[in-house]
């Protein structure tokens, strides 16, 4: 809620022109989900997705008469978003005694943080960062506070009906895996793939997701057996084709350290908001009657998935 310079000696001479900051990782789910037009807007407090389903039974033909078959149904599921708001009190005269003392303005006044464009760029990026962990581990039950504003995407399918396990005998060599090693990350991808449904396979918007973690074990394993056949199209940090197939394997910072892997279309991800991109949108002001610049941001934010049973996981 304030500026922590405890570890800062007071101030002799530095290099003062530059604040260097530490790279922070952008929400990449949210980016696919929106790539994929299913955003919901306008969402307070929660929204359904409305489903159709129907299926056709053939008759035999070259005759009179109605023989009504077949059924259309309508199901939901809802998102439900969480509520949440970023607040920062910052004291410009707590940096007089430090090395920052060069940026500030002559006098004893402040009205603004010297380096707001850096501080505000770094903000954005570290909300976007939290954001992208919640959306796959957020859990209303959670101690965390950055996790608990709403359930995301592991807690949803692992309570969903219908959602294909390929951590079992068949799919996989030796299931059930406690761990994903150099040794079986090969076996374990193959045997995903080989649990997607037929029905969805071939659908152009298909990928396998897991966390940069179990990618890298995955890229090294691949690298290792010689198996250089793969297409990086361009971003090998982060996506490449899986060997053999159309499917992209997308390395997700939100999965990190979860050993949890998906196959899934990403037409089938939805994300509620209340304002497109109001994550991005913050406000800094002068707090007159507390002499302090204030940092502010609100957003809403929610997600869940429309068909649980074209869905496979591996949760380990």
């Amino acid at each position: 809620m304030s500026f922590s310079i405890s570890t800062l000696s007071n101030y002799t001479k530095e290099n003062e022109a530059q604040l260097v900051t530490s790279s922070v990782l952008g929400a990449k789910t949210a980016a696919l989900i929106k790539s994929a037009g299913n955003v919901m807007v306008g969402v307070k407090s929660a929204e359904t997705i409305n489903i159709m389903d129907t299926d056709a039974f053939f008759q035999a033909g070259g005759t009179c008469g109605w023989n009504a078959s077949g059924t259309t149904s309508f199901t939901q599921r809802t998102v439900t978003v969480g509520k949440i708001k970023v607040q920062e009190a910052l004291c410009p005269k707590a940096l007089e005694a430090k090395y920052l003392q060069k940026a500030l303005p002559t006098g004893s006044q402040y009205d603004s943080i010297p380096f707001e464009q850096d501080y505000s760029d770094r903000k954005a990026k570290t909300i976007a960062s939290q954001l992208e962990t919640a959306l796959w581990q957020g859990d209303t039950a959670s101690a965390n506070g950055n996790l608990n504003k709403f359930d995301g995407f592991i807690k949803l399918i692992g309570a969903a009906s219908g959602v294909v396990d390929a951590n079992v005998s068949g799919y996989i060599s030796g299931a059930p895996l406690s761990s994903i090693t150099a040794a079986n990350v090969v076996s374990l991808f193959d045997g995903i793939y080989k649990a997607i449904p037929a029905k969805v396979v071939a659908a152009d918007d298909m990928v396998i997701v897991c966390g940069m973690d179990t990618f890298r074990t995955y890229t090294i394993a691949l690298k290792n057996a010689n198996m250089f056949n793969y297409a990086f199209d361009g971003k090998a940090d982060t996506e490449f084709v899986l060997p053999g197939t159309s499917i992209k394997v997308v390395a997700l910072q939100g999965l990190n350290g979860t050993n949890d892997l998906y196959a899934m279309r990403l037409s089938n991800l939805f994300l509620g908001t209340d304002l497109l991109n109001e994550e991005e949108k913050f406000e800094i002001f002068f707090a007159k009657e507390a002499d302090e610049v204030r940092f502010a941001a609100e957003f809403k934010m929610g997600v869940n998935v429309a068909f649980p049973d074209e869905i496979v996981k591996v949760a380990i």
